[in-house]
C-alpha cells in the first residue's frame, strides 16, 4: 500500500467498529473465465462469500445505483473552504481536505468528469467545475509537485475539466502548474529533480509521466525536455542489482520497494515512456534493466509472477494491488511489450494475472490483501486490472467475484454508500470510510463506471498518466 510504509503519518482518522486491450491466448482466457484459482475453503474466508450476480444485475448496479450512491454520499461531506467548496478525505476531519489525486480534491473531480461522461448528467459536471475552481485557487499555495501528490495531479485534473468544458481558466490553470514544475525542477547530476524522492506517487517518474501527458496535450515540447532531463538523472541513481537495476524510493531509506508505486517497476515504467516518446535507447536499456531486476527475485511457482513488498526483512510478503502487486508491476511489462513488440513482455503480463487468480481471492484474504477495496491496495485497482486485460464482450467471472465482494461491502444509509475500510495493513484495527480517488468512494465509483462501460462496449473515459492499457 502507498501509504503503509510509515514514510508520512496516516490521515487524522478516528477508529470505528483506448488503446487495444491485450489479447489473452484462448487457453488463460477458459481458465480466468471459469474463474481458476484457489477460492479457499469457507473456513477461511473471513468474510460471507457474497451471491453471483449477473452480468446484467452488475451492470445496473453499477451504473444506475452504485456511483450515484458514492457520488451522494461525497457530497454530503461537502464543506466551504476559504477557496471555495472542498471534500475532507475523511468526512469527520475537516483538515484532511486536500488538492491532492491521490486522495483530495483531483481525484474527486475526475470521478465526477467520469459521471457525467457516462450519464450527461449536468449535476456531475457542475460539482467536477467546482472541485477544479478549488484547484485553481490552490496552485500558488501547493507545495508537493508529484502525481498523486502535488502539482502534477492537480494539473491533469484540470485538463481533463478543460476537455469536457472548453473553460479557458482551466487550460490556464494546466500551464501554471507546467510553469511551476519548471521554476521547481533542480539541476542535478545529468539532469534534474523536484525533491528527492524517485517514484510514481510523488517523485520524478510520476511528475515526468504529466509532463508527457502536458507535452501530448498542450503542444509543449518543453515539458517534454523537462520529462527527459528528469528521466537522465534517474538512470543516474539506478543501482546495480542481480544483473539488472534497482531504484530507491530515496536515497536514504533503507527500505526498498520494488513495484509500481514506490519503486523500480515505477520508475521503469516510465523510463520506457520516456523511449516510446523519444526512441533514445539509453531509456529502454534501463528500463529493461528495471525488468530484469524484477524478474530476477519474483516468485513464479505455478508460472505465475509475485514480487515481495520490500526488501530487507519483507521478502515473504507479497501484495496484490496496483501500488506493491502484479495489477500495478503488470503496467511495466505491458508498456514494455509495446516499446518493443517482444511477446515475452504480454507472458509476463499473463504471470502477473496467474498469480492474482491463484491467490483465493476475494473470498479469502491475504497478508497482502486485507480489509480494503480501493484503487491502491485492494478489490478495485485489481478488478481495473482485469478490466484492462479483455476486449471480448463478456468480462471475466473473477472480475464478477470482485465486484461482488466490493458491492457486499458497502454501506449504505440515507447519506449514500461509502466502503469502511482499514487503509493501512499494519493498522487493521482503524476502520474509516474516505471520499478520495486511490482510497475511498470516488476511486470505487470511478471503477463502477469503467466497468459499465465496459458492458456497453465503450472505451475508458479518463486514462491516468500512468495507464498503459
Amino acid at each position: 500500500m502507498a501509504r503503509e510504509s510509515g514514510l508520512r503519518s496516516p490521515l487524522p482518522v478516528r477508529p470505528t467498529t483506448r488503446r487495444t486491450p491485450i489479447l489473452w491466448t484462448a487457453a488463460l482466457g477458459a481458465c480466468l473465465s471459469a474463474g481458476c484459482g484457489n477460492p479457499g475453503t469457507a473456513a477461511d474466508h473471513q468474510t460471507a462469500r457474497p451471491s453471483r450476480a449477473s452480468t446484467a444485475t452488475i451492470q445496473v448496479e453499477g451504473q444506475k445505483v452504485s456511483h450515484r450512491e458514492a457520488a451522494r454520499w461525497i457530497r454530503s461531506s461537502t464543506i466551504t473552504t476559504d477557496k471555495g467548496p472542498a471534500w475532507p478525505a475523511v468526512p469527520e476531519d475537516p483538515k484532511s481536505v486536500s488538492s491532492s489525486l491521490y486522495n483530495g480534491a483531483s481525484g474527486i473531480v475526475l470521478f465526477f468528469l467520469e459521471a457525467h461522461q457516462a450519464t450527461n448528467d449536468e449535476s456531475f459536471l457542475n460539482d467536477a467545475r467546482a472541485g477544479a475552481d478549488y484547484l485553481l485557487r490552490s496552485i500558488e499555495d501547493e507545495k508537493e509537485s508529484g502525481l498523486y501528490e502535488g502539482l502534477a495531479g492537480m494539473g491533469f485534473a484540470l485538463h481533463e475539466t478543460y476537455k469536457a468544458t472548453g473553460h479557458e481558466q482551466y487550460l490556464t490553470g494546466v500551464r501554471r502548474c507546467v510553469a511551476l514544475l519548471h521554476e521547481r525542477a533542480k539541476k542535478v547530476g545529468k539532469g534534474v529533480e523536484w525533491n528527492d524522492t524517485t517514484d510514481i506517487i510523488s517523485g520524478s517518474a510520476g511528475i515526468g509521466l504529466f509532463l508527457l501527458y502536458a507535452a501530448r496535450e498542450l503542444n509543449d515540447p518543453s515539458a517534454r525536455d523537462l520529462a527527459v532531463a528528469a528521466g537522465a538523472h534517474l538512470i543516474e541513481l539506478g543501482r546495480s542489482a542481480s544483473g539488472g537495476l534497482k531504484w530507491a524510493m530515496t536515497p536514504d531509506l533503507p527500505r526498498l520497494m520494488p513495484n509500481f508505486s514506490h519503486g523500480t517497476a515505477g520508475v521503469a515504467y516510465f523510463l520506457a515512456s520516456l523511449y516510446l516518446e523519444t526512441k533514445d535507447q539509453a531509456f529502454l536499456d534501463a528500463a529493461l534493466s528495471g525488468a530484469s531486476y524484477l524478474k530476477s527475485i519474483a516468485k513464479t511457482e505455478g508460472d505465475a509472477c509475485l514480487v515481495f513488498h520490500h526488501e530487507p526483512d519483507g521478502e515473504d510478503l507479497f501484495y496484490l494491488g496496483w501500488c506493491h502487486g502484479p495489477a500495478g508491476t503488470a503496467r511495466l511489462f505491458y508498456r514494455l511489450y509495446q516499446a518493443t513488440g517482444d511477446q515475452e513482455w504480454l507472458d509476463w503480463v499473463k504471470r502477473s494475472a496467474r498469480a492474482v487468480m491463484q491467490s483465493g481471492i476475494p473470498e479469502q484474504r491475504t497478508p497482502g490483501f486485507w480489509n480494503n477495496v480501493s484503487q491502491c491496495c485492494g478489490s478495485a485497482g485489481v478488478a481495473e486490472f482485469f478490466l484492462d486485460l479483455y476486449q471480448d464482450r463478456q468480462y471475466p467471472a473473477f472480475c464478477q467475484r470482485l465486484t461482488d465482494d466490493l458491492l457486499a461491502r458497502a454501506t449504505r444509509d440515507e447519506k449514500g454508500m461509502r466502503w469502511v475500510q482499514a487503509e493501512h495493513r499494519i493498522q487493521p484495527d482503524l476502520l474509516v470510510a474516505q471520499t478520495g480517488y486511490m482510497q475511498g468512494a470516488a476511486g470505487i465509483g470511478v471503477m463502477l463506471l469503467h466497468l459499465d462501460a465496459y458492458e456497453r462496449g465503450q472505451p475508458r473515459r479518463i486514462r491516468l498518466p500512468d495507464c498503459p492499457f
